[in-house]
């Protein structure tokens, strides 16, 4: 079974705030072990090719564990994993997404250095570029809890408690995933700082978040992001009024993601 989830749009049986705790201590047969690999600036195509790859380890463990089960055998926690990355100019369209929010051809493209990929996500279109910090969790998620749902609000979560280790007050905003600023109703600018998208198949996640930190907010100019025309988008260096390293921002993010989800990061070689 395969669900994908959009960049923009909360199923409507989705809670609107996340749990008030995290994920519960590994019990006997999960792995809270996240092998985490900072990828520095590198292309889309290969990113993604590695996801599918790392996708399809973990399943195929998964179905060996079935079998051994079935015949009383022992099985063998899968693994998870995170990568974090940046990509050069990339627009990417999940697979409900309507080719005409890009508002750019073939040479459009060419001209501001930036592809584009149809992709398997959920959701509209979005931009990566340089300056944004993306992370592709490859979670099993019978390693922590069964819950979608949960598991975006964890990602948002974690986003937004980065956030406030800058100062930044961010949040969610009713009916639209990703974390936002401005987000209480009726707030006059309200702006998205984070995009999430992800697809899970027999509860196994791939693809991910974009947290905009220094990121060149004119390529959103060329899109409509998400499909939504009627709110900003920004970035942390927008928001403060100088840069900040994207390496520092990951590096503030991994504990809190530790922490929501109980995991023990374990870093690889990228």
């Amino acid at each position: 079974m395969t669900t994908i989830f959009s960049t923009c749009a909360i199923p409507a049986t989705a809670p609107e705030t996340p749990p008030a705790t995290g994920a519960a201590p590994a019990s006997a047969g999960q792995s809270h072990q996240v092998l985490v690999r900072r990828l520095g600036m590198v292309d889309y195509a290969p990113t993604w090719e590695l996801q599918e790859q790392l996708l399809a380890e973990t399943l195929a463990l998964k179905t060996q564990n079935r079998l051994a089960a079935e015949a009383g055998q022992q099985v063998v926690a899968t693994l998870n994993h995170l990568l974090l990355c940046e990509h050069p100019p990339v627009y990417t369209l999940g697979k409900s997404g309507k080719p005409e929010h890009l508002l750019l051809d073939d040479a459009g493209l060419a001209a501001h250095g930036a592809t584009f990929h149809r992709i398997n996500r959920g959701g509209d279109i979005t931009f990566h570029g340089p300056g944004q910090l993306v992370g592709y969790p490859i979670f099993d998620l019978d390693n922590f809890f069964t819950d979608i749902h949960r598991y975006l609000r964890l990602l948002e979560e974690a986003v937004i408690l980065t956030l406030a280790d800058y100062g930044v007050r961010a949040g969610r905003i009713a009916g639209l995933t990703g974390v936002w600023l401005d987000f209480e109703e009726g707030a006059p600018n309200p702006r998205k700082i984070c995009a999430l998208g992800v697809k899970c198949s027999r509860w196994v996640t791939m693809h991910g978040f974009a947290l905009n930190v220094n990121t060149d907010l004119s390529y959103f100019g060329h899109i409509v992001p998400c499909g939504i025309t009627d709110k900003a988008v920004t970035s942390l260096e927008n928001e403060l009024g100088h840069a900040v390293p994207v390496s520092e921002v990951q590096e503030r993010l991994l504990p809190h993601l530790a922490t929501l989800f109980a995991a023990d990061l374990i870093s690889q070689s990228s």
